[in-house]
């Protein structure tokens, strides 16, 4: 063994993630020592995000994985925050280092890299709908920027999380719009939609659009990943949209945090392979 390791990911409703195999079954690859917990708060509703980094560095981890609803919640509790989270203004990973916190954000180039696979030669062109402007909002929204969609609009439910997005990056960006007028005037508008929500999740079922109202060209890109069919997928084939599944993004952001972890380079053509046999033995995840 090169090193050993004690991760964990924080979230709420967190119990079925593949995270931990996917994590240490790569690090075993790596000839690490990895040790991957996962950290569940969905039964307490008043969350001391500081006592619980407090304790995980007190019992010498290295790092935590955070996930919904804790990506802008933590960065309350860090010293350091990497140019990305810097950016965005959201964080997935925090490192830990002799008393010192450092937040990262890897779904970023995580889900840029899907997404770009995903499109292939056709290419970032066109109108974009992003559905979701929360933790994981922000990094897609970025990449959607990244990668240069002709226009990317953002609706949330929420019209104040929709605004501090916008606010953030708009500024020299005219082809960033609000969803003034709601999903019933852009979902017929645009060339593909990215789902950014937790609507689909196991612990949160349902649909955050309506797929009907896409055109027959449209494409929809979810970033939930538990379980890696959601109902929005399975209306989207159903109308024979093209469709893509959080795994990209899933494993992407692992495969990085990885990276920065424990300073290898992960193998993610290996990791993608794992993550989908671990989606086969688990279906319902």
């Amino acid at each position: 063994m090169t090193g050993e390791y004690r991760v964990a990911l924080l979230g709420n409703g967190i119990r079925a993630s593949l995270s931990p195999a996917l994590h240490m079954t790569e690090a075993r690859h790596l000839g690490l020592g990895y040790e991957y917990r996962t950290v569940d708060l969905i039964d307490r509703p008043h969350v001391d995000l500081g006592a619980e980094l407090r304790r995980l560095e007190d019992a010498g981890y290295a790092a935590t994985n955070v996930t919904h609803p804790y990506k802008q919640a933590v960065l309350d509790h860090v010293t350091d925050l990497s140019p990305t989270v810097r950016h965005l203004g959201s964080a997935n990973l925090v490192l830990f280092d002799d008393g010192r916190r450092t937040a990262h954000n890897t779904d970023r180039p995580g889900f840029r890299a899907a997404l770009a696979g995903f499109l292939g030669d056709d290419g970032a062109t066109g109108a974009v709908l992003q559905v979701g402007a929360g933790g994981a909002g922000l990094a897609t929204v970025a990449a959607l920027l990244d990668l240069g969609f002709d226009t990317v609009v953002v609706h949330d439910a929420d019209p104040a999380a929709e605004a501090t997005l916008l606010d953030r990056f708009s500024a020299g960006r005219p082809r960033l719009l609000p969803g003034d007028g709601g999903l019933d005037r852009w979902l017929p508008r645009v060339d593909g939609v990215v789902h950014a929500t937790p609507v689909g999740m196991a612990e949160h079922p349902g649909v955050a659009f309506d797929v009907d109202r896409l055109a027959p060209s449209a494409w929809v890109a979810e970033v939930v990943y538990r379980p890696l069919e959601t109902e929005l997928l399975r209306r989207a084939r159903a109308r024979g949209l093209a469709t893509l599944d959080g795994g990209g993004m899933a494993v992407g952001q692992a495969a990085e945090s990885l990276r920065l972890i424990t300073g290898l380079d992960p193998d993610t053509i290996r990791m993608h392979a794992h993550f989908h046999r671990l989606v086969t033995r688990r279906p319902g995840t």
